[in-house]
């Protein structure tokens, strides 16, 4: 517990993992969730990064606070020890895909979720379409669809790094689904 304004509130510390190849727009994502910051140039993620961000949301009528620690890792399929590692003890994950690359959200299926789940089990998850301020992007339909195909109980939203779009929400939903909120 901890005092907030003169009230107590509930706290929860929890790992988060965003999960997806490279290029995809984690670390866009992240920065853009916590600095509310965007730069076009492409950040290339060596190893992994944690950054911290403090979210507020109702459960059972009451304010609790979620620490979200966002673990970064590389989108590279070939550093399965260090991803492991990354991996173990995670609570939940943002699940991230370039919708200008049918590619990656293939791949999601067929690295990610598996390698992930080894590690850290079946927790909350949220796909995430990113880019959708592009217009050259696959339908909502087709990602919404095909996600739901790899996770039929996983909410998925279009985001965007560059304007914001559904990114705080994204995050915010995941720390819901955290504390069973």
């Amino acid at each position: 517990m901890i005092t907030l304004g003169g009230e107590l509130m509930k706290e929860y510390i929890k790992k988060v993992i965003l999960l997806g190849d490279g290029a995809v727009g984690k670390t866009s994502l992240i920065r853009r969730f916590v600095e509310d910051e965007f730069d076009d140039d492409y950040i290339f993620t060596i190893g992994t990064k944690v950054t911290k961000k403090e979210v507020t949301v109702q459960k059972d009528g009451q304010d609790v606070l979620v620490t979200m620690m966002i673990w970064d890792i590389l989108g590279q399929t070939d550093f399965h020890r260090t991803q492991a590692e990354a991996f173990s003890g995670a609570t939940g994950a943002l699940l991230v895909c370039d919708l200008t690359r049918k590619e990656t959200l293939d791949s999601l299926g067929k690295y990610w979720i598996p390698e992930f789940e080894k590690e850290a089990g079946a927790v909350p998850r949220i796909f995430l379409g990113n880019k959708a301020d592009l217009a050259e992007k696959m339908s909502a339909e087709e990602f919404n669809s095909t996600a739901k195909g790899l996770s039929a109980d996983a909410l998925t939203l279009e985001t965007s790094a560059k304007n914001g779009q559904n990114v705080a929400e994204a995050f915010e939903a995941l720390a819901k689904q955290l504390v069973g909120a």
